[in-house]
């Protein structure tokens, strides 16, 4: 299984010029050590042609949070939940990534 954890920078959550360069470049780091250390485990999962795509953020408190993009099997969710868990992570609360409002 391919393993993808993006760092998502939101215009919605803006510090201080100097300290918003140091949060992001320590959210890159976060998601470059969940990917490469922490989820590494997932790679060898069956079936390995199969992706899981994650985002992570801050939310308007600079908790780091996460959510995953695609679809994945029950299993693969759960030791997500349990890898961010255990970094302090939590959940990120949003419907869908990507939706426009139209109304």
């Amino acid at each position: 299984m391919t393993v993808t954890v993006l760092a998502i920078i939101e215009p919605d959550v803006k510090p201080a010029p100097p300290l918003a360069k140091v949060m992001n470049e320590r959210l890159v780091r976060f998601a470059k050590e969940l990917q490469d250390t922490h989820l590494k485990g997932l790679e060898t999962v069956e079936p390995l042609f199969d992706d899981v795509v994650i985002y992570i953020g801050y939310n308007s408190k600079y908790s780091v949070r996460w959510q995953i993009v695609n679809d994945v099997p029950a299993s693969i969710e759960t030791e997500v939940a349990d890898q961010c868990a255990k970094l302090g992570y939590i959940k990120w609360k949003t419907m869908a990534f990507g939706v426009i409002n139209k109304s």
